[in-house]
């Protein structure tokens, strides 16, 4: 078993290392662990993932659980209906940008406060393997489906300010963003150059990695060819996005971290900002120039939002392409971040 209860996510390659099995007994553990009555369990494009949720979501109603299941959709839409619908906490079944063969999953408590190894994924590999099984006379909680995408569209689109119309390209490169992305965004004046917005496990164009510079060729193409205004990629689970320039250049991710912050601060005088120790002295620098207080963190999410929860920051961005708002539980989201840019722009 050793291997897959990462420092802030649970996965491995399937079935070798994650299988239905040991996804059942996650799922007991999760709800064990959490003394959960209800918790949201959603799933990425990849093909193990429907498999695999569906283990989980049977562990978990075997103690009594009840779950929304959200079917497929980004690690933000998981993080947004938990604190949203106030669940107990949830599941994303997803392995990121990692490659086709991996599945896992990012567990959060309630208010999609994220479980690290040091806070609640170490106690999950203990019940694990220890052989978990539901409490005798537990009774079986419901699964309920339910489409959450009509409330997390005005969630995110209440982050909007006036956005003109822009020429956007888009990459989701065959990851979960492609198959919500012109429904969330259609109600903004925004000329989108599409690129593999069908989901697919099997990422048939390039890694739903967008930190690979491999994977920005196309979008940096697109850019150049339509005279965009922008591009951006996404990862394969939605939490990160990345960004090029109107000329096709990456912008890097502590650059747009400032920038993120500098709209912020306009609105906002004296609030806190937090990036991670690997950006660049200019964040802090712009952060400062504008009246805000910065704050530095190690990386990985579960580390950044519990240091953005402590000191109220309003934002919190990661050299990864991870951008968290306070106003969204504390959590990440890439397309939140894209409407953030486009206010800037705008």
């Amino acid at each position: 078993m050793a291997g897959i209860y990462k420092a802030y996510d649970i996965r491995g390659v399937y079935p070798d290392e994650l299988n239905e099995e040991t996804a059942h007994k996650i799922g007991v553990a999760l709800a064990t662990l959490l003394k959960a009555g209800n918790i949201v369990v959603g799933r990425d494009m990849r093909t193990s993932a429907p498999a695999i949720q569906k283990a989980f979501m049977e562990g978990a109603t075997s103690t009594g659980c009840d779950v929304i299941d959200s079917g497929m959709g980004t690690t933000p839409m998981n993080y947004f209906a938990i604190g949203c619908y106030e669940q107990d906490g949830g599941a994303q079944t997803t392995a990121s940008h990692n490659p086709a063969q991996y599945i896992g999953f990012k567990v959060s408590r309630e208010k999609a406060i994220p479980l690290s190894y040091e806070t609640g994924i170490g106690e999950i590999e203990k019940l694990v393997n220890s052989g978990i099984t539901a409490p005798a006379g537990a009774g079986k909680g419901k699964v309920v489906q339910r489409n959450i995408l009509p409330d997390y569209k005005k969630h995110v689109l209440s982050f909007a300010d006036n956005v003109r119309p822009l020429k956007v390209a888009v990459d989701t490169g065959n990851g979960t963003v492609g198959a919500f992305f012109n429904e969330v965004f259609n109600d903004l004046p925004l000329e989108i150059i599409p690129l593999y917005f069908e989901p697919d496990g099997t990422f048939p164009n390039h890694e739903a990695n967008p930190l690979k510079l491999e994977n920005m060729v196309d979008v940096q193409r697109a850019v150049r060819e339509h005279g965009a205004d922008l591009g951006v990629a996404f990862d394969g689970d939605g939490d990160r996005s990345a960004y090029v320039d109107e000329k096709g250049n990456i912008i890097t991710s502590d650059m747009i971290t400032a920038l993120l912050a500098q709209e912020i601060l306009a609105k906002e005088p004296g609030a806190g900002i937090l990036y991670d120790l690997r950006s660049s002295w200019v964040v802090k620098e712009e952060i400062e120039k504008g009246g805000g207080v910065p704050y530095e963190d190690r990386v990985g999410h579960a580390y950044m939002k519990a240091t953005m929860r402590k000191h109220g920051c309003a934002l919190g961005g990661e050299l990864s392409g991870h951008y968290y708002f306070r106003d969204n539980y504390y959590a990440d989201s890439g397309m939140i971040a894209l409407v953030k840019i486009l206010n800037v722009l705008s």
